[in-house]
């Protein structure tokens, strides 16, 4: 599978792709999208907006998701598309966020904000940055969202993984970087693969409602942030990178697809896959369950 990330790959899984799926109007829908004022986040809230949904941007840059909005209300003629202000590492951002926004129904959340630092950064809760953007602050989010989520008669939660994270096993002694030599691209895998098992806990925690969730990834897209942040691979890869609009192909069949795909599962180019090529990365069941515990903690919602 790993050979089918490029652009190649992309067009040789599309022949099986069916149209129609896609052919889907959005009015009434409200959706969010983290991350959104660039690449797989923008390429997503381009589709949604599209179809006539009513698109949030979540983004850390006002300025970046106010140039965004624009762009997107320009090219699709939606003006119900709006630029929220949210850092999802900081927790006060992510729990004001909320707070203000008194959203009374949400029909779609996109985890799309993504970072890959070279160096170890730590936040203002004192959380490791990729695990704090990745983890820690959509699991907040969408707790704290998690009323308006049930609020929905179809609503859907995508996290946008990375095929980086097949190599990587599920790590939870070190989540700082305190007793390692830091690296960004493990810490960005490592963090990954915590968003595939967080989306699966989600989905056990939500069914019997009407809430499903998934978790993706993209493939290999020309993005900015691979091309700041993973520059080497961009200049060796560049001609066979996908496009953000490929990329983002299967997050937004899974958000408008009529009929739900089934919840929990890990899906690449509008299919389910395994989310374990290598046998060392397999975890337990008591990982699994200790994650969940760790965000809940991390995020101060223990008990809950």
């Amino acid at each position: 599978m790993i050979g089918s990330f490029d652009r190649l790959g992309f067009r040789r899984h599309a022949r099986a792709f069916r149209a129609s799926e896609l052919e889907v109007r959005l009015e009434g829908r409200a959706c969010l999208v983290t991350g959104a004022n660039a690449g797989l986040g923008k390429a997503t809230a381009l589709a949604l907006a599209a179809r006539g949904a009513q698109v949030r941007l979540l983004c850390r840059d006002a300025g970046r998701a106010e140039e965004a909005r624009d762009e997107i209300r320009r090219v699709t003629g939606n003006g119900a598309v709006a630029a929220d202000v949210v850092d999802l590492a900081a927790l006060g951002s992510v729990r004001s966020y909320v707070e203000s926004a008194r959203l009374a129904r949400v029909d779609l959340l996109v985890h799309n904000a993504g970072v890959l630092p070279a160096e170890r950064t730590l936040t203002a809760d004192g959380l490791e940055l990729t695990f704090a953007t990745h983890v820690a602050g959509p699991h907040l989010l969408t707790r704290l969202l998690e009323g308006p989520l049930r609020a929905s008669a179809d609503a859907r939660v995508i996290f946008v993984s990375s095929g980086g994270m097949y190599t990587q096993r599920l790590s939870l002694d070190d989540l700082r970087w305190e007793r390692r030599a830091y690296d960004g691209v493990r810490a960005y895998a490592q963090t990954k693969r915590m968003q595939v098992i967080l989306a699966r806990a989600w989905a056990d925690a939500l069914a019997g409602s009407a809430v499903s969730v998934y978790s993706m990834h993209p493939g290999w897209a020309d993005t900015a942030g691979v091309r700041t942040s993973l520059p080497r691979f961009h200049a060796l890869t560049r001609a066979l990178l996908r496009t953000p609009a490929e990329g983002a192909d299967t997050i937004v069949w899974l958000a408008v697809k009529r009929a739900a795909p089934p919840a929990g599962g890990f899906w690449f180019d509008r299919e389910e896959r395994w989310t374990h090529l290598l046998p060392w990365t397999l975890e337990r069941r008591a990982q699994r369950e200790r994650l969940w515990q760790l965000c809940q903690e991390t995020v101060g919602l223990e008990g809950s």
